[in-house]
């Protein structure tokens, strides 16, 4: 479960810094989780970026910035142990999230962060320890995102590639083991790969995980040696000897396992709506970092599905197997930072206590991965540490209530404000009336020279181009259409090149490039179309957003009409669309469509 990588929206999380040094602080009489033990009252004093006393008695020491932890709970930094970091890379830090530990990101992401810690740069978002590009085979999961990514088929390439990883920067190596679902089989390495993988990373000392999604699968990688599961599966509960089987062979082979609670809720059609509901939460997301939690794999809820990861992660913690909080944040269903805290509650439900529960987001994950500066708050570790109001031990909903979060020692609230201002002026009523449709709603106007439109700069060529892809498309005025409407044909061939590729047209309603137009008037968009039998999307854009939001429509050799109503694009502030567009991708090849009479209207 990997989401659509794109390299171009790296620089998003690079857009805020805060002071390059740090200062001296104390916080006082807390109640401090250290990642193992809750010691119910501490004072911690932290200077410049290490943690200088976990257990300081006496003064103050001159000019420290004095915190009062009475009635708070203090505990390390969060680590997300499973995550897609290719954007919003300081969203993590507004909920305390200082560390994440990346399954799969494009290479560049992954080198330029590292780098930035290297340097001791990296206060403004979160660290990442990533296995950059993961082991897969042709046509196998992780192909998917029209950005070619190397892969192999045999055990005599799993050195070559090992080697291939650890030169690009890969923290660990992620191998893939993904035989897809009943009627839509996908290719997967087969086990001796597997192994083989497994035994070229141990040889170079590196972690091996794998990505499963069954318990046939879960076994076999175990026992080729792998060091971690990074997810568990949905589905009915085990028999009594497959749980036992599989709790024995976890705990024989001294694995740790990312349940990946979160994104496997999602599959079972289930939001996260205690964080999404959450008001002081909330106001830290931008309508774009919203909207994908209000979107779920599974179209219906489907709670019997997490019948099988509860049962496993009740049977593993009982067992003492070491249980690593992480999200699988980038997917639908999930968001960085902020699902770390419904991971923990989902843990928390599944039978673990909340003081384990945090056990899981800090010092497990360090331990695991190996990480021996961080997940504790002990003398000489890292400075990132998370205040929270009430007892976090004993409530894992405190985790809810964030007084402070330090990442290197600096105070992350600067940043937290600078958001918090970011979201309350997106939200804010507008005054001004939308703008006034044309009568009928028509905004294609198309002629033999023109490709013209009532407003806006109106029609162009969309393709991935601009980013970096190779796609392509042609647009040409038709004679004949529909309805009187001239047809604009749209002639595409999709190609490799970039994380997400697509090509089509697209229709710009402001006055100046991606400039927003209010669009409240209209309530439903509605095209005639008629094509080569596929599937086609429309991608809108509004203000804030890096990612269109889409729904998709297919076509026949025959007119007919697509009715899309605006309630549909979940989280597009239609009082500024920046762009509407008609595209194919992101699956490679040739595709071909004809639209017409496009209209917006109050209906």
């Amino acid at each position: 479960m990997n989401p659509v990588l794109s390299k171009m929206l790296f620089a998003c999380g690079l857009g805020l810094s805060i002071p390059a040094l740090a200062d001296t602080w104390l916080i006082r009489d807390a109640r401090v989780f250290d990642g193992v033990t809750m010691h119910a009252r501490r004072s911690v004093l932290v200077k410049d970026d290490k943690i200088a006393d976990a257990d300081f008695h006496g003064g103050a020491p001159a000019g420290a910035h004095i915190v009062d932890g009475a009635g708070r709970t203090l505990l390390p930094g969060l680590i997300d142990a499973h995550v897609h970091a290719y954007r919003h890379l300081e969203l993590p830090l507004m909920f305390g999230v200082t560390t994440q530990i990346d399954m799969f990101t494009g290479v560049a992401t992954m080198q330029q962060i590292s780098a930035r810690m290297r340097g001791n740069d990296n206060r403004d978002q979160a660290d990442m320890y990533s296995a950059g590009t993961l082991a897969t085979v042709p046509g196998g999961h992780g192909t998917e995102y029209g950005m070619a990514i190397p892969t192999l088929t045999r055990p005599d390439e799993a050195e070559a590639f090992v080697d291939a990883r650890i030169a690009e920067g890969s923290y660990f190596i992620k191998i893939v083991m993904e035989p897809g679902r009943p009627g839509h089989a996908t290719p997967t390495l087969d086990l001796a790969t597997v192994k083989a993988l497994v035994d070229a990373a141990h040889l170079r000392g590196k972690l091996a995980v794998v990505h499963v999604s069954n318990l046939a699968d879960a076994r076999a990688a175990l026992e080729a040696g792998a060091d971690g599961l990074v997810h568990l599966f949905n589905g009915e509960r085990l028999s009594d000897a497959e749980l036992a089987g599989f709790v024995k062979l976890v705990r024989q082979k001294r694995a740790f396992v990312i349940p990946t609670m979160s994104v496997l809720e999602s599959i079972a059609g289930m939001r996260e709506d205690d964080v999404l509901g959450d008001a002081g939460l909330a106001a830290l997301l931008t309508r774009e970092q919203a909207a994908p939690l209000k979107v779920t794999y599974g179209k219906q809820a489907n709670a019997a599905l997490m019948a099988a990861p509860n049962q496993v992660v009740a049977a593993l913690n009982k067992a003492g197997a070491p249980l690593l909080a992480g999200t699988d944040a980038g997917n639908s269903g999930t968001q960085y930072g902020i699902s770390v805290l419904h991971e923990m509650a989902s843990l928390v439900q599944a039978g673990l206590t909340p003081r384990q529960a945090l056990a899981a987001a800090t010092s497990a994950p360090a331990r695991a991965f190996k990480l021996a500066d961080r997940g504790r708050i002990a003398k000489g570790y890292k400075a990132d540490l998370l205040l929270v109001e009430g007892d976090a031990g004993s409530d894992i909903g405190a985790l809810h209530h964030i007084v402070e979060v330090w990442k290197d020692g600096d105070a992350v609230s600067p940043l937290r404000q600078v958001q918090l201002e970011k979201v309350a002026q997106e939200l804010a009523p507008r005054t001004q009336a939308p703008l006034t449709l044309p009568a009928g709603g028509r905004i294609s106007q198309f002629s033999a020279d023109k490709l013209a439109s009532p407003f806006g700069i109106g029609w162009m060529p969309s393709t991935d181009q601009f980013a970096g892809g190779k796609s392509i498309v042609e647009l040409k005025v038709e004679e004949a259409g529909v309805d009187g409407q001239r047809a604009l044909a749209v002639t595409a061939k999709v190609q490799p090149g970039f994380a997400y590729p697509w090509a089509g047209l697209a229709f710009m309603p402001g006055t100046q490039m991606m400039q927003p137009a209010d669009l409240r008037g209209a309530k439903v968009l509605r095209f005639r179309v008629k094509g080569d039998g596929q599937r086609y999307g429309v991608g809108i854009l509004s203000s804030g957003l890096q990612i269109p939001v889409s729904q998709s429509f297919e076509t026949s050799g025959e007119w007919k009409e697509v009715v899309l109503p605006f309630d549909r694009f979940k989280g597009i502030d239609f009082g500024a669309v920046t762009m509407i567009a008609f595209n194919a991708g992101p699956k490679l090849g040739e595709y071909q469509f004809q639209i017409a009479d496009v209209r917006l209207v109050n209906e």
